[in-house]
Order: C-alpha cells, then sequence, then structure tokens
C-alpha cells in the first residue's frame, strides 16, 4: 500500500512521543511487524508548547531530531513523518476520518498529563474501532513489575534496586530491531514538513549537548561524578528523556563496563518513575502528607535572588548561574542549591521545581520531584529533614580549588559579589524549629 489516499486498505499509525529513534523502539518494532503498513506522525502538542518560552532549546532539540529520522526515512525509503501542531484529540479525530486505521501503536508514559491524554485518545479510538496498542519502551521495568511481597510498592531505593537488578538476572536481555523493518512504512505522506517556526519557535540561545558513554567515562564514574569542575558526566538526562537513545542500549553498556554506579543512576530513574506512577499526587503535594503543614516563609525577593544566582553563597549561585546560561546543573549542586532553597530560605520545593521544569534541559518530572522531595524530606526515602547542607563546606569538599565557582560566578572576586543573603547558622535554626513544628 503505497498510496495512503486509497481509503480502502487498511494502515497503522505509530505515535512518536517519547522515543524519537528508529532503532530498538518497542512500539514502532511491533507496528512495523503488524501486517498493514505503518503511518508515522509526530504532534507538537499545543498544549504542552502553549506553557513554554518560544526560544526553549527542548523543542528546538525536539524538533533536529524528527528532521534526523526524516533525513534517514527519506534517503533510505522515500518516507517520512507527518507532523501537526494542533491537540492530539484533534489529530485523532481526523486521522480517523481521513484514513481506513485499524490500529494505533506508540509506547508507554507514565506522567499524570500523559495519562490523561492517553485515556482521552482511547476513548476516540474504540468509538471508531480502532486498536490503541501501547508498550513499555523508556524503561526495564514499569508500574507493577518491581513490587514487594506483599503487592505494594517500594518507597525506600536499596531494596527496589536489589530486586531490580535479582529480576534483570533472570530475565532474558532483548532488544527490539526496529530499524531492520523500516521498509513497511508507507511512502505516501500528504503533510508537509515544519520548521520551527512553523510552530510559533525560534532557535534557542542554547542546545541540548550530545551524551557521553565512553568505557572511560563509564568505568570512572563513581570517583569523578561529584566534582561539579570535572566534564565527567555522560549528560544522558535529555535523551534518555525524551528518547533518542535507548534505555536498553544503556544499561548493556553500563553491564559491560561493570559499573554498579552507573548502572544504579539508571535504576534510581526507574525507581521515581514507579513512584509517580505509583502515587500520581506527588507532583503537587509531598509524599510524607506531615510535611505540607510546614510554614514555608516563600519569600518573592529572595527566591528572584536564587533563580539569579545572587544569593552570597558560590557554590549556590554557580549552580544556578550554570543552570540559567546552559539548561544543565551538575547534580552534586542540584542537591546544593534544592537545599539551600528549602531549608535557608524556606521556599516551598514545589518552587523550585517549577523552576527546573521551566529551565532543565533533561527535565523528567519523576525525578524531578523526587530529588526535590527528597531534599525536602518530604518524599520516599529523603534525607531527614535535620541534614541541611552548609554551602560553605560544600565548597572544600567538592571545589576546593575554586574552578567551578570561578567558571560560572564570574564576578566571585570583584567588590560587586553579594553578600551572604542569610546566615547559615541562623537559616539552620530557624528551619529545625519551623520543620519540627510541622512534623513533630
Amino acid at each position: 500500500m503505497e498510496n495512503l489516499s486509497n481509503m480502502k486498505e487498511k494502515i497503522a499509525i505509530f505515535w512518536f512521543r517519547r522515543d524519537l529513534r528508529l532503532e530498538d523502539n518497542v512500539g514502532l518494532f511491533h507496528a512495523l511487524n503488524a501486517k498493514n503498513k505503518v503511518y508515522p506522525i509526530f504532534i507538537f502538542d499545543t498544549e504542552i508548547l502553549s506553557k513554554l518560552p518560544k526560544n526553549d532549546a527542548r523543542v528546538a532539540f525536539i524538533h533536529a531530531s524528527i528532521q534526523k529520522m526524516q533525513a534517514q526515512l527519506e534517503a533510505n525509503f522515500g518516507a517520512s513523518i507527518a507532523l501537526f501542531n494542533d491537540t492530539p484529540s484533534n489529530v485523532f479525530k481526523q486521522l480517523v476520518l481521513k484514513y481506513n486505521v485499524e490500529a494505533v501503536f506508540t509506547n508507554h508514559d507514565y506522567e499524570p498529563y500523559a495519562r490523561e491524554r492517553d485515556a482521552q485518545i482511547a476513548a476516540i479510538l474504540k468509538e471508531n474501532n480502532i486498536a490503541f496498542k501501547t508498550y513499555k519502551d523508556h524503561v526495564i521495568f514499569e508500574k507493577d513489575e518491581i513490587l514487594k511481597k506483599d503487592g505494594q510498592p517500594y518507597k525506600v531505593y536499596t531494596p527496589y534496586m536489589r530486586l531490580w537488578k535479582e529480576t534483570f538476572r533472570k530475565q532474558e536481555f532483548k532488544e527490539f530491531d526496529s530499524a531492520q523493518l523500516l521498509h513497511n512504512i508507507a511512502k505516501d505522506n500528504p503533510y508537509p514538513n515544519v520548521s520551527l517556526s512553523d510552530i510559533g519557535f525560534k532557535k534557542p540561545t542554547q542546545s541540548v549537548k550530545n551524551y557521553t558513554v565512553s568505557s572511560t567515562l563509564i568505568k570512572e564514574y563513581e570517583e569523578t561524578r561529584n566534582y561539579p569542575a570535572q566534564d565527567a558526566t555522560s549528560r544522558l538526562g535529555p535523551h534518555l528523556r525524551f528518547g533518542t537513545v535507548s534505555i536498553r542500549k544503556m544499561v548493556k553498556k553500563a553491564i559491560a563496563d561493570a559499573n554498579e554506579t552507573f548502572w544504579q543512576e539508571l535504576i534510581w530513574r526507574e525507581f521515581f518513575m514507579q513512584i509517580l506512577w505509583h502515587f500520581p499526587h506527588t507532583n503537587k503535594r509531598a509524599f510524607k502528607e506531615k510535611y505540607d503543614r510546614i510554614e514555608w516563609r516563600n519569600n518573592e525577593e529572595e527566591f528572584t535572588l536564587w533563580c539569579k544566582g545572587e544569593t552570597g553563597y558560590p557554590l549556590v549561585d554557580a549552580g544556578m548561574r550554570q543552570l540559567n546560561e546552559t539548561g544543565f546543573m551538575h547534580n552534586r549542586i542540584r542537591m546544593l542549591v534544592g537545599s539551600f532553597l528549602c531549608k535557608h530560605l524556606l521556599i516551598d520545593w514545589r518552587w523550585g521545581e517549577a523552576y527546573f521544569a521551566e529551565k532543565l534541559h533533561d527535565y523528567e518530572m519523576a525525578s524531578n520531584v523526587g530529588n526535590w522531595q527528597w531534599v525536602a524530606g518530604s518524599g520516599v526515602d529523603a534525607s531527614p529533614y535535620f541534614r541541611i547542607f552548609n554551602p560553605t563546606t560544600q565548597i572544600k569538599k567538592f571545589d576546593k580549588d575554586l574552578h567551578y565557582i570561578r567558571t560560572w560566578v564570574k564576578d566571585f572576586d570583584e567588590l560587586t559579589y553579594p553578600k551572604e543573603m542569610v546566615d547559615h547558622k541562623e537559616a539552620r535554626a530557624r528551619c529545625l524549629d519551623v520543620y519540627k513544628e510541622a512534623v513533630s
């Protein structure tokens, strides 16, 4: 079936979302293995895009990733991906009227908005007697696959991680060779390609960096990952978030290079995903309910100083300025700036989470919420509330030569550099009093 305008021919639709690659794509593999030609689509969801700045680097990264797939499909198969700029509901209402669709294939998404969206699409398709087939793709284990013996989800990482590994070792490790089936993609695509400007965006000043998973980086990961001046992190986050790389490929690489720490970082990602799946309210409310009783100060002027990296604490400021300038912040520094906001300034973790959601190229709701609740003490397996990072002694531990600080805080040695906005000892005492009052 080379001509999609032939209404009598049944087709399958594959809907790209958080899986922007042609190889080892589970849903695409199953779609291409089905009996019908496959019509691939991507929807620039206006429900999401309307809330983003018009120079968002993540949208540009998504667009560039799709164009890379387009070029490969065009060159090798004379095929392409149909692109839409609308709500998913509107797109599917249009498609089911235009084509004889037998099934829609896609991969699971676990975030609250995605679950609601997919329920709407499933209802539209059901009304038209069209199957909606979704698959596990961007995690190794999902939903109810790693549970305690009593059937309840894990709330502590270490036993979850141990069972994750035990279960993984017992199963057959499988990749999905979708790239070998691309000849089954339909050739006739009546929808033109779209540019960034067509969807209302412009070229950003920032860009998403390529990831690095060299054997050297992975083998040295445990020794180097805590030092922000070293470029020793993989930068995998955005690529896993948007699926430009397969999680199966990355786990296989971690195992091949025999690095438990790197492997366990990938498992942390799945731990937080299963928490968000089982407890979807945690993106808005504290997992430990009593922590919602904290009397946050929520001083807007202090929040602005934190956002701008003008707190007077150079390691905090370096992290925030790195984030603002590049869309990235070193993981060790994320813990420090988060703790400073919640504990030193007594500003609600949700304010920080929202700021990270706007700025981070690798923003993923499950991990971001999980880590913010960790530093606030309000989540699963969280840091105890009385653990308060000292932003000065952290310099001695992780940036003693000031390389990271001087890279991002250009005015560090100048008289214009701000004084500390709060005294550490006083802020710590205040935090302990407020937290103790709320949770005791």
